[in-house]
């Protein structure tokens, strides 16, 4: 089927990835490395990440039930500590691929988010909030967690996008840099991309829209 839309994740994709942040963290701190990916990969439907996500809990409630759970791995971790890690830099080649998508299909933003820091991208800044809050502008429709009650990788926030888009899923293009959240893309017949780095998203992109100006957009 030809692709009518493109579904996009926000932080790590038109963001550099948390994952990095996370990483200098544990390294600064003398932790294992990815250990708070590891936190937040064990009980992924209920722990401090999920409830915070689905808006089940507050700043407060986040910064003790993660302690909570690094503590019962060993290692204690604040919540408040982690969340100034989330914000990244703009990726502004993924924008002008966005852009350009924009022109040819439908294009749609589901994100994990949480009612933290400025916007839908918990920017740490208000300028770097103005700044997604751009690019969100460029979108047909927004779907953020934290507003919805449900967050990836429940099948049913997929659903709501091509709901909200009109399109099916099979006429999908889906990025994000989860492989988790992937999944559930591709069951549901989306040709889902796992952003790994810039260059391959790019790259994937342009294959699988046609587009190829895509590719040459990489810096």
């Amino acid at each position: 089927m030809a692709i009518e839309a493109v579904i996009w994740d926000f932080g790590g994709v038109f963001t550099t990835s948390p994952f990095e942040a996370f990483n200098r963290f544990e390294r600064a701190r003398s932790l294992p490395l990815d250990l708070i990916r590891g936190i937040n990969a064990t009980d992924p439907d209920h722990n401090a990440w999920a409830l915070f996500e689905r808006a089940q809990i507050d700043a407060s409630g986040f910064d003790v039930k993660f302690l909570e759970e690094s503590t019962a791995l060993g290692h204690p971790v604040r919540g408040a500590d982690v969340l100034p890690l989330l914000s990244g830099d703009v990726r502004p080649a993924v924008v002008d691929a966005l852009k350009l998508c924009k022109s040819h299909f439908k294009v749609g933003c589901i994100t994990n988010n949480m009612a933290q820091g400025h916007g839908a991208g918990m920017q740490a800044t208000k300028e770097g909030a103005s700044r997604t809050a751009e690019i969100m502008l460029l979108f047909d429709a927004v779907i953020e967690s934290s507003k919805a009650g449900v967050r990836k990788p429940d099948p049913r926030i997929y659903q709501m996008m091509c709901e909200l888009l009109a399109v099916t899923p099979d006429a999908c293009v889906y990025l994000d840099d989860l492989g988790v959240n992937c999944k559930p893309a591709a069951a549901l017949g989306m040709k889902a991309i796992k952003v790994v780095s810039e260059a391959q998203l790019l790259a994937d992109l342009a294959r699988l829209t046609g587009l190829k100006a895509i590719a040459g957009m990489a810096a």
